[in-house]
């Protein structure tokens, strides 16, 4: 276990790190236009940040041990379907919660 001011130098440490990593993006340049590319690129952040974020706890969920569990997976159907034909990623993910709370529910309801 690491000792108390060794383990706050290095919160410290990490805090200021975070901080110079995105002051170089948002602070050395936010206020100049970026080239259309760059935006055209940006766009598709959410898009890829999002699916990386849920893989994991579709495929391998904490809650129930890392057993793929069938309301996990039809909820990230129901999200995958919503975001496609709704083209927002907002519907999607409230689709998808509800899908889910209606699958573990029902889990819970038949006993599954």
């Amino acid at each position: 276990m690491i000792g108390g001011p060794v383990l706050w130098a290095v919160i410290a440490a990490l805090g200021v790190g975070t901080f110079l990593i995105r002051y170089s993006f948002l602070g050395l340049i936010g206020d100049r236009k970026m080239p259309e590319w760059v935006l055209r690129h940006l766009r598709y952040t959410p898009v890829a940040v999002l699916p990386g974020l849920v893989a994991p706890l579709v495929l391998w969920p904490a809650a129930t041990e890392g057993e793929t569990d069938p309301a996990r997976l039809i909820a990230a159907l129901v999200a995958l379907g919503a975001g496609w034909l709704g083209r927002s990623a907002v519907w999607a993910m409230v689709a998808g919660a509800l899908a889910l709370y209606a699958g573990l529910w029902l889990e819970g309801a038949a006993g599954w």
